[in-house]
């Protein structure tokens, strides 16, 4: 019988109940956007899974928000008034990759009306390694070549990932 990769992943989470999380709060300045991350540890690698909700947005139909989504090696989403999240440091990069290849790196989230919804798997880290870590929205999309970040501008959403077996 054929499962599809969907039906693996899926019969991998015991119960849907996530491995760790992440509970995403924005900045001062976006202080209506919050959002969760759900992480399972999986035979692939590590399933991740965003819901977000408060994204700055537009009203051009053909200019829809485009935010980068990273994991940083900070463990704290702090900083100070210029920059509220300084604390979460850089993109998450035990291998010392060039951007877009850190393990940290993500693919963007689209803005839908303010919400948005991606689930990936990635088997650059094992979840064991980003329990402390800070998960970041940056205001602007990821270019994939400038360095060291693309280019994404300011943090405006953080949240410190927790394992949920603590």
């Amino acid at each position: 019988m054929y499962f599809s990769l969907t039906e693996k992943l899926l019969s991998q989470i015991k119960y849907y109940t996530p491995d760790a999380i992440a509970n995403l709060k924005g900045s001062a300045e976006y202080p209506l956007l919050k959002g969760k991350i759900s992480f399972w540890q999986v035979k692939q690698g590590c399933l991740v899974l965003v819901e977000v909700e408060g994204l700055p947005q537009t009203d051009i139909i053909c200019d829809s928000p485009i935010f980068a989504f990273h994991i940083h090696e900070g463990d704290r989403c702090s900083g100070n008034t210029g920059e509220p999240f300084a604390d979460t440091a850089g993109h998450y990069n035990p291998q010392r990759c060039t951007h877009p290849y850190h393990a940290g790196d993500f693919p963007p989230l689209f803005s839908n009306q303010g919400w948005a919804w991606m689930s990936i798997v990635t088997n650059q880290f094992s979840l064991k390694e980003i329990i402390g870590k800070t998960a970041v929205i940056h205001r602007h999309f990821d270019d994939l070549k400038t360095q060291p970040s693309g280019n994404s501008g300011e943090k405006i959403a953080c949240g410190v990932i927790r394992a949920t077996w603590d």
